[in-house]
């Protein structure tokens, strides 16, 4: 188990490597209690669907009461929304043949069986979603999840799910020739990950990394790029 990467550093190397390396020297993988509130959103849909302005304006939701209702309403015509509101299993634990990781939710396809078929993994995040698809880290943490369910079921998994329970929105993503190859990528690099990687410069993704400061990578706002 010890020479399997875990999903969320590949994640972190797709994102910034030398995030991952310091995340690695600190042993820093637990989510703050902050991301743990957004995801419970995402096992909570159907009362969240029916809860009054007051209720979601309490909740940590990235969006205005009104259209959080709207796009819950949009996700509940999903095939799936049985499924993503019923998971098969939450937190499961998942090792394959080069990746583990946690899966949030397993979640049965549409139109399977009741027992025989394989499910899915999903992702939940506590961020928002591009304008469309999925940020290439939680691409490929979704792709390590689906392919060490695979090996573990010895099944053919072609996707996994992001959910995005702060704006109620869920994102497919499918094992395609070129989500894969990032994975592998990334895959790649946290396998290699012995040294301390290069600073990224003046990019937009340092403003939130935690290890911005002992970084020590420069930032600029957008006043500033204009004025230099």
């Amino acid at each position: 188990m010890s020479s399997l990467v875990a999903a969320s550093d590949l994640a972190r190397a797709a994102y910034c490597p030398r995030q991952l390396y310091y995340a690695r020297r600190d042993d820093d993988r637990a989510p703050p209690p902050a991301v743990r509130e957004v995801r419970a959103l995402a096992f909570a849909y159907p009362d969240l669907l029916d809860a009054p302005d007051d209720e979601l304006a309490a909740c940590p939701i990235s969006v205005s009461p009104a259209a959080y209702r709207e796009n819950l309403a949009r996700l509940r015509e999903r095939d799936d929304w049985g499924a993503l509101t019923d998971p098969v299993a939450r937190d499961a634990l998942l090792a394959g043949k080069d990746c583990r990781g946690v899966a949030h939710k397993l979640v049965r396809s549409p139109g399977d069986g009741d027992h025989d078929q394989p499910t899915v993994p999903s992702l939940v995040s506590p961020g928002e979603p591009p304008e469309r698809g999925v940020w290439e880290p939680q691409r490929v943490r979704a792709v390590a999840l689906a392919k060490a369910l695979a090996w573990e079921r010895e099944a053919s998994i072609p996707r996994a799910l992001v959910e995005y329970p702060a704006v109620g929105v869920v994102r497919t993503v499918r094992l395609t020739t070129g989500n894969k190859a990032a994975y592998r990528r990334a895959l790649r690099v946290a396998r290699d990950l012995d040294f301390v990687p290069s600073r990224l410069r003046d990019s937009a993704k340092c403003e939130s990394c935690a290890y911005r400061e002992r970084c020590g990578v420069k930032t600029w706002s957008l006043a500033s790029l204009l004025g230099r």
